[in-house]
């Protein structure tokens, strides 16, 4: 159940708002290219292991109040001009409050989230989320992990340098952009 990649010729962003508008049952993303990506629900066990991220995100941003937290259903408008949604992304109250009303409730806020997490479902290619992985860092984000349960593996992306790939880690660090956040990969596995 792989995700469908459909070609749409001159939808712009406004035509996919329009498109997302008018398909609100679908899970919809827009590559760079214009290429638009339908992508199936995900299955229990992986919805079990993306509230777990969740869960544990959320309780870190109600502790510190450093930034804004979304979940999968969340798009946003990257500087190339793709719309993607994460599984899990938290923006910075600074560059969040930069935006405008508008920009934040009526829109795909046009910025990349600080931090990103993807989980792999059994449906997902891993090429094609490392390639995801790597636009979200070539257009800005700081910190992102990719994290492949079936392998129990966590990649972890950053800003200028190479990936880092963990083995069976039972915690993952938020580092510098997440100060204090640890995941408890526990409840992920």
């Amino acid at each position: 159940m792989d995700a469908i990649a459909l070609t749409i010729p001159n939808l712009d962003a406004k035509g996919f708002v329009e498109l997302c508008q008018a398909n609100q049952n679908l899970r919809l993303e827009r590559t760079a290219t214009g290429d638009i990506i339908i992508m199936p629900p995900t299955y229990p066990w992986t919805g079990k292991q993306n509230f777990g991220l969740v869960a544990q995100l959320g309780v870190w941003i109600q502790r510190t109040g450093l930034g804004i937290g979304f979940d999968s259903s969340t798009g946003f408008t990257l500087p190339n001009g793709a719309v993607r949604s994460p599984d899990v992304s938290w923006v910075s109250n600074e560059r969040w409050e930069a935006l405008t009303e508008t920009q934040q409730k009526e829109e795909f806020s046009p910025l990349s989230p600080d931090f990103v997490v993807e989980l792999r479902s059994s449906s997902d290619s891993l090429k094609k989320l490392r390639e995801k992985m790597q636009e979200y860092m070539e257009n800005g984000v700081r910190l992102s992990w990719l994290i492949d349960a079936k392998t129990k593996q966590v990649e972890i992306y950053r800003q200028g340098k190479d990936v880092e790939v963990l083995g069976s880690p039972t915690t993952v660090s938020g580092e510098d952009v997440l100060p204090g956040f640890m995941l408890d990969l526990t409840q992920v596995w």
